[in-house]
């Protein structure tokens, strides 16, 4: 029986490891970055791009896009993953569905995302807020399409269905780690409760998306493992990156996988049946996400590369 790794703790003695020249960040330059930098700042509108310290954020910046965050910059959870800040959030601002949707209006994007924090603390999840601000950007912007990446909303069936029947283009819920890690990783998650919400949004008619983060001690028996479970509820579109350790504070990384690992894994989640693959160290689940809008985009694109490679 092969032997799992620990799963690790957080010891902020413990030095990092060198990060390999695969994980060069691009740096945030041009006109365009300095637009959408204005645009946040003018409408006081928060990101997960800078709240999660994503590497990509000069990259997405520089072609005009960003992924907003609803809900406040406070979470309520506190996953040993996350840069996002962990507390008692404000209060809910009911102004701020129109404010994420003249912002995506002035920016003038084809493809949005937006994602929030968990906000445990309130009666209906901040799921009233999340079809609000759904609704508001459809009305400002009838053509551009959107993507959700919402949290779990404790498995609560009415808060899901408000996000159904607010009708984005894609709605995503990242299993970020397997389910041996999940309790470390996700402290306040549930592994099987998230396959539950994926399955609900899928029955819903949702074209369905998730993430894992790779390095942090999962071995790829269960990587695969988990690629079938959300396979088997239905979910279209998948993500792989590699974890960075936001801070001493948080989670330390295992190991840095290399791209080959990554082009290997994209390999098999199309052979198991995902219709998207997105796999490589710097991908995070909004990267490249308008491509994830089309279905049969990523499978077709995959077996003309098969082809053309066996030729």
């Amino acid at each position: 029986m092969q032997e799992l790794p620990v799963v690790p703790k957080i010891d902020p003695t413990v030095s990092k490891i060198q990060k390999p020249n695969w994980l060069r960040v691009k740096l945030p330059i041009g006109e365009s970055y300095k637009h959408v930098r204005g645009l946040v700042d003018t409408h006081k509108l928060n990101t997960i791009c800078e709240s999660g310290n994503c590497p990509n954020m000069g990259e997405c910046w520089g072609e005009g896009t960003a992924t907003f965050m609803i809900l406040g910059n406070i979470c309520t959870r506190s996953c040993g993953f996350c840069a996002v800040a962990t507390g008692r959030p404000e209060p809910v601002d009911w102004d701020e569905p129109q404010r994420v949707s003249e912002a995506i209006h002035l920016m003038k994007v084809k493809h949005a995302v937006i994602t929030s924090v968990d906000r445990d603390e309130l009666k209906d999840g901040g799921s009233i807020i999340w079809y609000n601000t759904i609704k508001a950007v459809k009305v400002l912007n009838p053509t551009t399409t959107l993507e959700t990446l919402i949290p779990d909303f404790r498995g609560i069936n009415d808060q899901i269905q408000r996000i159904i029947d607010a009708a984005p283009e894609v709605v995503s819920h990242n299993m970020e780690t397997v389910e041996r890690m999940t309790r470390q990783v996700r402290i306040q998650a549930k592994y099987r409760r998230s396959l539950d919400v994926l399955k609900t949004l899928k029955e819903g008619g949702m074209r369905t998306k998730t993430g894992l983060m790779l390095g942090l001690g999962e071995t790829k028996d269960e990587v695969i493992q988990t690629m079938k479970d959300l396979v088997e509820v239905g979910t279209d579109v998948l993500t792989l990156g590699q974890y960075l350790q936001p801070t001493r504070k948080h989670l330390p990384v295992q190991r840095f996988v290399h791209p080959d690992e990554f082009a290997e894994l994209r390999e098999i989640g199309y052979n198991i049946g995902f219709d998207y693959v997105e796999s490589g160290p710097l991908v995070r689940s909004s990267y490249h996400s308008e491509k994830h809008v089309i279905a049969g985009f990523g499978k077709n694109k995959w077996q003309e590369e098969k082809k053309a490679a066996a030729n």
